[in-house]
């Protein structure tokens, strides 16, 4: 069956999707915030952050809200998490009870502390519950190189959810399905945070042994700030739990990973911010973790050490010492 598709955003993620659906015979329309970037990428059929990469000639490229909502019966929000908000503002006069809007934003809303999920239904108040978010370990760069990957749709109505598996699903995407929506957000999110440690360890010139212990370690207080907040303790082991924290964490297209390396090679965080074309959510999200898990009260030292580097000036090498110098525990008990 064909479905129409919105995608609200022509980064190299929302680019890489509308590649694939376009492929799965679905029809794609595309809208981004800047017109003329939208009329550039209409014109070239190019993404200038994607290399060997060309739009199929099937997707259209539109900036009237009103008519690509309308015609559309899917809204697939791949914003920056911080215009999230904004852009369902934006929509929510067209929307009707039939669309589905899938979330790939990933982040924590500061002050609030909600997900993505959260912030869409409080824009909407709370009148609409056709929200999916699909999360997973999958850069767009070897996505829309058509190389394998695994996401997981994750919505409170079960229907829903397998509607999303079934229209990303491909011979290159394998979807999943999962209820908790909590989880699958806050193990998206959280691991970016980690994901900028990683970066650090790096930068510092330490080897696998400190990674791999940061990456346990991080995933293990992402685990235990989850379920405090209401979320299974099994969806951090699944693909937006400990898969997407592998790959957010040791891969080359990483953005939080080089935001991490920058810094624990000796750049400022705004100068590295300042060198950058795309948005490394993690630098947003470790804004809120100290509030966040004072809040839980849960232990967080990892997230709790990279909020201080980033914005208290902590010399990045004593983040790492801090953190082998703490109280001896036993492994399961914290």
């Amino acid at each position: 069956m064909t479905d129409n598709l919105l995608v609200m955003g022509c980064g190299t993620w929302g680019s890489a999707l509308a590649q694939s659906l376009s492929s799965n015979n679905h029809r794609v329309i595309m809208w981004h915030y800047d017109e003329t970037k939208l009329l550039g990428f209409k014109s070239t059929r190019l993404h200038p952050n994607l290399l060997n990469f060309e739009f199929d000639k099937s997707i259209n490229f539109s900036y009237d809200l009103k008519e690509s909502v309308a015609s559309s019966n899917i809204i697939v929000l791949a914003v920056p998490s911080s215009a999230v908000r904004g852009v369902v503002n934006k929509i929510k006069l067209y929307l009707n009870e039939n669309h589905i809007i899938v979330i790939t934003s990933k982040g924590l809303e500061p002050k609030t502390f909600f997900t993505m999920s959260e912030v869409v239904y409080n824009e909407l108040d709370h009148n609409f519950n056709r929200i999916v978010t699909l999360y997973g370990p999958s850069h767009a760069e070897e996505v829309s190189a058509n190389q394998p990957a695994a996401l997981v749709s994750a919505c409170s109505n079960v229907d829903v959810g397998k509607k999303i598996q079934a229209v990303f699903s491909s011979e290159n995407l394998r979807v999943y399905t999962n209820q908790d929506i909590k989880g699958v957000e806050l193990g998206g999110s959280l691991k970016n945070i980690i994901a900028i440690a990683i970066g650090i360890c790096d930068g510092l010139g330490f080897g696998d042994n400190t990674k791999a212990a940061l990456i346990t370690r991080g995933m293990a207080e992402i685990t235990r700030l989850g379920v405090q907040m209401g979320a299974h303790h099994s969806t951090f082991s699944g693909l937006s739990g400990i898969g997407d924290l592998i790959a957010t964490c040791l891969s080359k297209h990483s953005r939080n990973r080089f935001v991490g390396e920058s810094i624990g090679s000796g750049k400022s965080l705004n100068e590295v911010l300042e060198s950058m074309d795309m948005i490394a959510e993690g630098v947003t999200t470790s804004k809120t973790i100290n509030e966040l898990s004072a809040k839980y009260e849960v232990d967080m030292p990892i997230s709790n050490a990279v909020n201080q580097v980033l914005f208290n000036d902590v010399d990045p090498k004593k983040f790492v010492l801090d953190l082998m110098s703490r109280n001896l525990i036993n492994e399961r008990d914290n």
